[in-house]
């Protein structure tokens, strides 16, 4: 355990904290990746009742065992997320470039994102069901017809589709490239171990990437041809797969990839450098 001098206790505290909230926070990504795995699995496989997103990952949970209980736990992992980003944000992230402008604001985007995520999943654990558990289908489609009546709004749709497609192929090549390894604490890693971790970070990273890049060539066609309908949440894009010449098998490959995040995440949890 790191030993830091008397008039270092609140810095050691205020670490310590942002190394619990960040692996909480991992852990509940996780969770919720797994889930919408296994959802998208059901749908390449005939089972295609429930929602393939954050609000089929939370209404599966609830009916789990102690569910109340676990829609909480992972509620507040989220949160724990969120003050992890937000800390990167005030005082820097770790790396040699952790505390240059790009990474913060990169860490404040995230922030709004699991800001966002985690208040949808304590609003449902609370007892609000059409808070996370809404389907993010139908929440698509309702912003987009919001961005669509404001001046501009069209160009900010466009844009904001471009930054999300931009954002899946970043990811997508990223993970390719095994980028995670520079967050990994491999010395304290067996060669089993990161072996594993490879096949988890470039197949589910790919994997997601491809779903946040399809998710926004919607929206850019959502807004280039003034329709809210064509907008897709993430059940919808995930159904889109399975609609291609490829049919179910595409989306069973991108289902186990959504898997393989899951356990990424875990792995993450356990082995990123904080």
């Amino acid at each position: 355990m790191r030993r830091w001098p008397d008039g270092d206790s609140a810095q050691a505290a205020r670490e310590t904290g942002t190394v619990a909230a960040a692996r909480a926070g991992l852990v509940a990504r996780g969770v919720l990746y797994l889930l919408v795995g296994v959802l998208a699995l059901r749908i390449a496989h005939g089972g295609g009742g429930e929602q393939a997103d954050r609000g089929g990952a939370v209404q599966e949970l609830a009916q789990k065992p102690f569910g109340q209980v676990l829609v909480w736990a992972v509620g507040i992992g989220l949160i724990g997320m969120a003050l992890w980003r937000l800390s990167e944000v005030v005082f820097g992230a770790a790396g040699p470039d952790g505390r240059k402008a790009r990474r913060r604001l990169q860490s404040a985007a995230r922030f709004v994102f699991y800001s966002v995520i985690a208040g949808s999943v304590i609003a449902f654990a609370a007892g609000e069901r059409g808070s996370g558990a809404g389907s993010t289908d139908e929440q698509s489609k309702d912003i987009t017809a919001r961005v669509l009546g404001w001046p501009g709004g069209q160009v900010l749709l466009i844009i904001t589709g471009a930054v999300l497609a931009g954002a899946g192929v970043w990811i997508g090549v990223r993970a390719a490239l095994r980028a995670y390894r520079e967050d990994l604490d491999l010395p304290r890693m067996s060669a089993g171990a990161r072996k594993a971790v490879d096949v988890l970070g470039v197949g589910g990273g790919v994997c997601r990437g491809l779903v946040f890049a399809v998710a926004g060539g919607f929206a850019i066609q959502a807004a280039a041809a003034y329709d809210p309908g064509q907008a897709k949440g993430l059940d919808d894009t995930l159904r889109t797969f399975a609609g291609t010449p490829a049919g179910s098998w595409l989306l069973t490959v991108v289902a186990v990839g959504l898997l393989l995040f899951g356990l990424f995440s875990f792995a993450m949890a356990r082995w990123r450098k904080l």
